[in-house]
């Protein structure tokens, strides 16, 4: 049950940050609703094609699709208010990206794959599905650019690994691990951390 409430949190921080990306990309209800569902979902999907899941939790359980599908609807409504949320928005990615990495993880753990491939699947789990919908809107994914939020992520997942092999309770390694997350990814922001690039030859 926690594991499923994490994911649905994660599920409605993620969609909402996706539905914003379409509506900023001019796109319609439809296509809100879409990149809404693909950004809440897509990680978790990845995780469950990577873990041998079919078909994936999120397409055979209907809470996860309405909550995906009804946040883009509420952003479409509501969208200039959502846009003036700018900081709360960030936020709720922080949340979704610390929740679907934990999450993750756990998921893996608890179908008995090695504690790295579970630390990376986590990973996955949580920066999967905003790479889809940067991919989608065309622009650079995230991930890949010099912002703190894949080594925030990973670093989550190795939190609830290192958890795991101290035979710690998973509640609360899962609880605090996203909570770390989310405030490594929060710190960066404010503090304007980034990774390093190669420099102009």
């Amino acid at each position: 049950m926690m594991l499923v409430a994490l994911e649905i949190l994660g599920l409605v921080a993620f969609a909402a940050s996706g539905a914003l990306a379409a509506v900023r990309a001019r796109l319609d209800v439809f296509g809100v609703i879409v990149l809404g569902l693909t950004t809440a979902l897509g990680g978790g999907i990845i995780r469950d094609v990577l873990l041998g899941v079919h078909p994936p939790t999120t397409l055979r359980t209907w809470p996860y699709l309405t909550a995906g599908a009804l946040t883009a609807i509420l952003v479409f409504a509501f969208h200039p208010q959502v846009a003036r949320l700018r900081r709360p928005m960030l936020v709720a990615d922080a949340i979704g990206l610390g929740l679907f990495a934990t999450s993750g993880t756990g998921v893996a753990l608890a179908l008995d794959v090695p504690v790295y491939t579970a630390c990376l699947i986590g990973m996955t789990t949580g920066i999967g599905g905003g790479a889809i919908r940067d991919l989608l809107v065309g622009e650079i994914p995230l991930v890949l650019r010099r912002e703190i939020y894949a080594l925030a992520a990973l670093f989550g997942a190795v939190l609830v690994g290192a958890g795991h092999l101290a035979g710690l309770p998973a509640t609360p390694v899962l609880a605090g691990a996203a909570a770390v997350v989310v405030a490594v990814r929060l710190l960066a922001l404010w503090r304007q951390w980034h990774a390093p690039v190669a420099r102009e030859a």
